[in-house]
């Protein structure tokens, strides 16, 4: 806390005058005292950020950057949780049968307890990244394997972590809602609940959460089948404390506004959620803050941890998903979600919707579901797809599918309004106005359809304005 430098009184200052002074000094502190408390500082960092509110935010750390100052240096001050990357998977932490190795993972503990850092356990039972002498088993001696693993990872850890994730990714992709074809699947549908319950005895103090990508999205099937189970297992008493949400967002897996709704309906079956290997293609700052703003709302919402420190450091460094950048400068996707863990749960995130033409009834449509840079916009009846769904941005962007923006091609009548990678120029922001024209910054023009067309098909473009209804819009 600042101290402040009070001025010397001057020495021709009265008697009287140091007497009013002073009682006006005491009424201003009796003032303070009974004044109710104003809202806290704002912190600097995203860890403390989340504290405030009794969360996290964590990252993933990889034991081979240890070495590297950077990288380091921006986990120690910024992060307050830490979650090992690869260290303490199955084929790390048992490379032969009942010979356990935790070389790596103590590593990565021991940087974090002596960095002052919570530690998510990841992962004991899984399909994947499985030592060649697990996946060379089945039936009964597969399932003795899974008990046996989790027993000793969990001897070796007992007490030290807030959380585990028990079982990852069990589901399948796509529409079926099955669970997805593994050699532990194969040993019988009751694999996760066993590992739950062995778990549960090996380490009681931590909590246990089941993890899975792609369950963002209340509405698909996978998210309803992990909710299913989930009510199951509550219903049962299998020991299940939380659900981890990768949340590795991209143009295949969308960010949706009702994620907010996936969190709060886990969370009242009586389960903490959180939010494990958030990353985002193109480090949207507009759906970075949505998310964090989602956790916040739920007050069951334990933290967010994002899936590496730097772009450089991510397994998708391709999509540039993270918060800072290779060089370890700050994003403004950081800024974003600083502000947002500072800010609590009073500003709700952009919402997305649709934009209907007025004179059309028709929808602004990205056809194909295209993600390509360039593709030119059209009119299509209007649905719920991901294609249709337009959020505003307090930049005065219009982007769908979390990432892409609404961009005109130039400035000219005529030019072509298309979907391109968010950059922040003027040509990518829109003013609504309450006539329904949506007016883009730079060219000062319409959108508008060509030649007034209202057809499925009809592809869309920026004209003078004309108060048409082929110019004016409806959010909905």
């Amino acid at each position: 806390m600042g101290s402040y430098a009070l001025p010397r009184p001057a020495v021709r200052r009265k008697i009287r005058g140091l007497l009013l002074a002073l009682v006006a000094g005491v009424l201003a502190v009796v003032a303070a005292l009974a004044a109710p408390p104003t809202a806290q500082a704002a912190e600097n960092t995203l860890g403390a950020a989340a504290a405030q509110s009794g969360r996290y935010f964590g990252t993933a750390i990889a034991s081979g950057r240890l070495g590297d100052s950077a990288y380091t240096s921006i986990a120690g001050r910024e992060f307050n949780s830490v979650t090992a990357e690869n260290e303490m998977k199955i084929d790390a932490t048992e490379p032969q049968r009942g010979q356990f190795n935790f070389s790596a993972g103590d590593r990565v503990y021991n940087w974090a307890v002596q960095n002052g850092k919570k530690m998510r356990g990841h992962t004991l039972a899984w399909h994947s990244q499985q030592p060649g002498w697990m996946q060379s088993l089945s039936g009964s001696a597969l399932r003795q394997a899974m008990i046996g693993h989790i027993n000793g990872v969990l001897a070796h850890y007992k007490g030290k972590m807030a959380q585990w994730d028990v079982v990852n990714e069990a589901f399948a992709d796509g529409s079926s809602g099955a669970r997805r074809d593994s050699n532990l699947q194969r040993t019988g549908n009751d694999w996760i609940e066993v590992a739950f319950r062995t778990a549960r005895a090996a380490d009681p103090a931590a909590k246990l959460c089941y993890n899975d990508y792609n369950v963002e999205n209340w509405t698909w099937a996978k998210t309803q089948a992990m909710y299913s189970m989930v009510r199951d297992f509550k219903q049962r008493g299998v020991p299940i404390d939380c659900v981890g949400f990768q949340s590795h967002f991209n143009s295949g897996s969308p960010y949706n506004s009702n994620f907010r709704t996936t969190l709060q309906n886990f969370a009242a079956l009586g389960v903490d959620v959180a939010i494990t290997e958030l990353d985002i293609q193109g480090a949207s700052a507009t759906t970075y803050a949505n998310v964090t703003k989602d956790c916040l709302a739920v007050s069951r919402c334990l933290g967010i941890t994002v899936w590496g420190v730097r772009d450089s450091d991510s397994w998708r460094s391709g999509d540039t998903p993270l918060l800072f950048n290779g060089n370890g400068s700050k994003k403004p996707a950081y800024t974003a979600v600083l502000d947002a863990l500072n800010g609590g749960t009073s500003t709700p995130p952009a919402e997305s919707g649709t934009i209907k033409g007025v004179g059309s009834g028709r929808c602004l449509d990205v056809p194909g579901t295209s993600t390509a840079d360039g593709t030119q916009l059209a009119l299509w009846d209007c649905h719920s797809g991901t294609n249709q769904q337009w959020a505003y941005t307090t930049a005065g962007e219009l982007r769908v599918y979390g990432n892409k923006c609404l961009d005109a091609a130039g400035t000219g009548n005529g030019t072509k309004v298309q979907i391109y990678g968010c950059w922040g120029g003027d040509n990518q922001k829109w003013r609504l106005n309450s006539d329904g024209t949506i007016v883009g910054v730079q060219s000062g023009l319409c959108l508008d359809t060509v030649a007034g067309g209202t057809a499925n098909g009809t592809l869309i473009q920026i004209s003078s304005c004309s108060n048409s209804g082929n110019q004016r819009w409806a959010r909905t």
